[in-house]
């Protein structure tokens, strides 16, 4: 019991937000500029130009969250611009999903690489994901925008 106590006493948080750093959030607008700095008088960098793409929130200061995509690109984004639904995107090119959280299982679809997809549960080797009218369960290995360890019911 002392050791979990322990571990989840190592988890840093936000100094906003109370919540863990990093994690991950996604895009609720369909565009969102990126700035250098927390404040609308810092420089735009470029825009995220897709909604429902996973971010990885890094820091936080006032209303502004440090974010970086899957490239580790990023920047400062006005909170007002995140969701904390969770999306993943998928790394694989077919990216099997199957009716269970079993390679024996029959498959639902094929996902292509680049595709957003909504995070469900997740145990520590699957994750349940659903897009384009689709939904099953992956390998969590073949997808960006979930920790390796993380156990989402």
């Amino acid at each position: 019991m002392f050791g979990a106590w322990a571990a989840h006493a190592d988890v840093k948080r936000g100094p906003v937000t109370n919540l863990p750093l990093p994690r991950y959030v996604s895009m609720k607008a369909a565009e969102g500029n990126v700035r250098r700095g927390p404040s609308l008088t810092h420089r735009i960098d470029w825009v995220f130009k897709r909604r429902g793409m996973p971010l990885q929130v890094t820091a936080e200061y006032g209303n502004w969250r440090r974010v970086q995509d899957r490239d580790g690109a990023g920047g400062w984004v006005h909170y007002a611009l995140l969701s904390g639904v969770r999306t993943v995107l998928v790394e694989s090119e077919m990216l099997p999903v199957y009716a269970r959280p079993d390679p024996n299982a029959p498959v639902n679809a094929h996902f292509e690489s680049g595709v957003v997809a909504r995070l469900g549960t997740c145990s520590l080797d699957w994750c349940r994901i659903t897009a384009g009218g689709y939904r099953g369960w992956t390998l969590k290995a073949n997808l960006w925008g979930v920790d390796p360890s993380e156990i989402r019911e």
